[in-house]
């Protein structure tokens, strides 16, 4: 690897994290992440693992945006090299930072496709690992025959990110206890510091403090605290990554009862990232003032808890926080946003193929980007203007498919 792309911070970071050094090697990732960053935009394939390695950089930072725009360029390298074997694990990682950013439909697009071609080609381990995104996605709606499918199809050993899918899952339904129960810590090691083990640590501190037991997450916390610290963003070494010092502040808040923490957070969430999160503080600081009796200022952090809720199709997460908003004085709750969502209309790969065409692109373009015959593009298309209210390619343009 050092010869590949000077990854001496690579190598040295990771052996930091096997060590469960967080102090040390983030930071040593972010100065690798940070120079893939800085350099020219090689593409020789010789180079692929070391991208790769880029890959889960950015996702073990906690740089949403570096990491979503990684592996955006990653799959398309791949489809313009036709690089087949390798797209799966590039579309796998984008799907991961589709759900973070709150774009659930093209992470499940994006994992369809990774699906059938791993299906195609006879990937079977990357085949099974898809399941984490789908069940993540799942946990978030409250669909628990979903999740448990999810489980029951996925080898114990490659279980990990499901379970905690299942944590989530178990939150947002009140089975605090499970949820606490659920999953044993990963060893000392990178695996602790993946994308969803350290989703799953808020989820700990939160269901320990419903049940009165707060520490019994205290391992949790200062696993996700030490990491949030020493977590840095690429040129902009001494800034934390904001979205991750506001989850260690909602937690703090949590455990504390203060309120300006739940102010402090919801500061660094203006500053973008993980809509799913920031709904979540919003919910518990709401679910704060109305105990308060600040009945006003519940209502209006709650309401915009709502809206994302809602349109994620957060359900057991839009249940709580309308019933918290009826119970602050808001007798007309908002009313579900979905039902006019166009992309919610289509199928994953309707959705990519008719993105496509919106852009441009003809039906030869689109089957060669997605490994698909012409007639198969038109034949998507066929299915998705009758659903989008058009009748032609000119007609997409017109329409918002963000």
């Amino acid at each position: 690897l050092a010869a590949a792309g000077g990854a001496d911070p690579l190598v040295e970071g990771l052996e930091r994290l096997c060590d469960d050094d967080a102090a040390h090697g983030v930071p040593l990732l972010a100065r690798f992440l940070e120079g893939r960053l800085d350099a020219p935009d090689t593409r020789a394939v010789d180079e692929q693992a070391v991208r790769m390695f880029t890959l889960t950089c950015g996702t073990v930072l906690g740089d949403d945006e570096a990491a979503l725009d990684l592996a955006a360029a990653e799959v398309r390298w791949c489809r313009s090299q036709a690089l087949i074997g390798e797209l799966p694990y590039a579309l796998d990682i984008l799907s991961q930072n589709q759900v973070l950013a709150g774009r659930h439909r093209d992470a499940e697009a994006a994992v369809a496709e990774a699906e059938e071609i791993a299906r195609d080609t006879g990937l079977r381990g990357r085949l099974v690992r898809l399941g984490a995104v789908r069940a993540r996605i799942a946990a978030i709606e409250g669909d628990a025959q979903r999740v448990r499918e999810l489980a029951e199809s996925t080898p114990a050993a490659l279980r990990t990110g499901v379970d905690c899918a299942r944590v989530l899952l178990d939150l947002g339904l009140g089975d605090f206890d499970a949820a606490l129960t659920r999953l044993d810590p990963p060893p000392p090691g990178p695996d602790r510091y993946t994308w969803l083990s350290l989703s799953t640590a808020a989820d700990q501190v939160e269901a320990a403090v419903r049940l009165g037991q707060p520490e019994r997450a205290e391992a949790a916390m200062r696993h996700f605290e030490n990491w949030a610290r020493a977590g840095t963003r690429p040129r902009t070494a001494a800034t934390t990554a904001p979205w991750a010092q506001a989850v260690v502040l909602r937690c703090r808040a949590l455990l504390t009862d203060r309120p300006e923490h739940y102010t402090q957070a919801l500061q660094l969430h203006e500053k973008g990232g993980r809509p799913f999160e920031r709904a979540r503080t919003e919910l518990l600081y709401g679910e704060w003032l109305r105990r308060a009796r600040r009945r006003n200022e519940a209502r209006d952090v709650l309401r915009s808890a709502l809206a994302t809720f809602e349109r994620l199709k957060a359900e057991p997460w839009t249940r709580r926080a309308g019933a918290e908003l009826q119970a602050a004085g808001e007798h007309l709750v908002t009313a579900r946003m979905l039902a006019d969502n166009l992309i919610d209309r289509l199928t994953p790969q309707e959705l990519q193929v008719v993105r496509l065409a919106k852009d441009g692109s003809s039906s030869r373009e689109i089957a060669a980007q997605l490994f698909l015959s012409p007639r198969t593009v038109e034949h998507h298309l066929y299915k998705a203007y009758p659903k989008l209210g058009v009748g032609s390619r000119q007609e997409l343009v017109l329409l918002d498919l963000t």
